[in-house]
């Protein structure tokens, strides 16, 4: 997985419907136990609420979803939730809507659009992020070289990390997927063809904010 849409941030909300409290809550997640350890939070937050709906997504393979409308009629909360997020592309994300109930009855289309607006205004509040996956190299070049290596990191994507001064000095570098090839060129370039660049594995890249709809 290249690249993928997930959470930046916690989001929240919080919407009223003929007495009927819907608190909505979300955020980023790696696997069903960080997802399992939200819903249990959610819970031990509201007590006393009626319902704890939700729905989340991982996007690793095995890609793994699970929804609960727990207790509401079926196909009324969980689904709609887990509709949000796959219509949008999200995954890694919890999306959860705990419930106070008012005392009236909303019927299923009323449930589907009372989870469904506080699903998206939580999801919207936590900051849809796509996500880059690239490739971090340790660069290693003369004090010389470095304020020339620190433009071209500039001019071409690459993300300066860390950098540790020695005998000379070694950098952390961040590159774009598909650029790996010109960090090869420079370095060897640089060093007249006695240093490549370390892999050191795969890292995100910062994220860029997107807008999600229902």
């Amino acid at each position: 997985m290249s690249e993928f849409i997930t959470l930046g941030a916690e989001g929240r909300s919080h919407i009223e419907i003929k007495q009927s409290k819907f608190i909505g809550h979300c955020r980023r997640i790696e696997s069903a136990e960080d997802a399992a350890a939200f819903i249990r939070e959610e819970r031990e937050m509201y007590p006393d609420a009626r319902h704890c709906c939700y729905a989340w997504v991982t996007g690793k393979e095995p890609r793994l979803q699970k929804t609960s409308d727990d207790g509401e009629p079926s196909g009324t909360a969980g689904m709609p939730l887990l509709s949000l997020l796959d219509k949008n592309g999200l995954s890694f994300a919890v999306v959860c809507v705990t419930r106070y109930f008012g005392g009236i009855l909303l019927g299923k289309g009323g449930l589907v659009r009372a989870y469904t607006e506080a699903g998206l205004e939580a999801l919207k509040d936590g900051r849809p992020t796509a996500i880059e996956i690239g490739r971090r190299y340790c660069a290693s070049m003369s004090y010389g070289d470095y304020d020339g290596f620190v433009r071209k990191a500039g001019s071409s994507g690459w993300i300066v990390e860390d950098v540790l001064f020695e005998g000379d000095v070694k950098a952390n570098v961040l590159v774009p997927s598909g650029k790996e090839e010109d960090l090869s060129v420079y370095c060897l370039s640089i060093s007249r063809g006695k240093t490549a660049p370390e892999f050191l594995g795969e890292a995100e890249m910062p994220g860029k904010e997107v807008s999600i709809f229902d």
